[in-house]
């Protein structure tokens, strides 16, 4: 048992020919528990992020079935020029 805590041995326990439990220090398993962790949070923020997408791409399909216009550049420099036009106070 000292060797796998502090010697970063691991140890398999093993029963009738079967790997049955390892034996690993407390460091390992902590390591361990953490990266679990780490990429239960990574799969969580990609599905997070799938969801975002599938909505968006459902909310522009209802805009284009409604007639109003889709594309991110050409309103973003509608947006532009009204700011611009607000600023000079032409509006």
């Amino acid at each position: 048992m000292n060797r796998a805590a502090y010697g970063n041995l691991r140890i398999e326990l093993v029963s009738r020919g079967k790997a049955k439990a390892p034996l690993i220090s407390v460091e390992d398993l902590r390591r361990s528990e953490s990266l679990e962790q780490t990429q239960n949070q990574r799969e969580l923020y990609v599905q997070q992020q799938r969801a975002a997408l599938t909505e968006a791409r459902i909310l522009r399909e209802r805009m284009e079935e409604a007639g109003v216009e889709t594309d991110s550049a050409t309103i973003l420099s509608e947006f532009r020029e009204e700011r611009i036009d607000e600023l000079i106070g032409l509006r």
